[in-house]
């Protein structure tokens, strides 16, 4: 049995600065040898809704497109590389992830399944049966794939 697939994280912000390195007592000069942490996008957009726009958990889920769980798992695990980065004096890399700033709904006319792609990578083949024609969920589509599916 295979397992289930990893929904797509939405995410509204990507930094342009996306490395962070710490700079103990003004001596920046030998940053080469700093360890770094990984912070995935989808962990900086948590903590984003959550501790800079300060909406409540259940709408901080709902605008990534994920479940008020995993919302919870996706801060405590950023919160965690974040304070382990500052109190070990390791460098923050923000970037990887499973993570899109579209997310498309399809539905197959074939099997009924329904299929969810990043908008970037959709295509038009099932990933339950392999049946071609993928028809968009124009309901529950964003309008960037309003105007590409239509």
């Amino acid at each position: 049995m295979m397992p289930r697939p990893v929904k797509w994280r939405k995410v509204e912000f990507i930094p342009e600065s996306k490395y962070f390195v710490p700079c103990p007592k003004g001596k920046c000069a030998n940053n080469k040898e700093v360890q770094d942490i990984q912070l995935k996008v989808e962990e900086l957009e948590a903590m984003r809704l959550k501790d800079i726009e300060e909406l409540h958990q259940e709408e901080c889920a709902e605008r990534m497109m994920v479940s008020r769980q995993t919302f919870q798992n996706i801060i405590d695990e950023a919160r965690k590389k974040v304070v382990t980065a500052l109190i070990e004096g390791k460098a923050i890399s923000v970037g990887g992830g499973h993570y899109t700033k579209h997310i498309c709904k399809f539905r197959c006319p074939s099997c009924g399944d329904k299929n969810e792609m990043k908008f970037e990578e959709r295509t038009k083949t099932c990933r339950c049966c392999g049946a071609e024609g993928l028809v968009c969920n124009k309901n529950e589509c964003l309008d960037e794939c309003k105007d590409e599916c239509e």
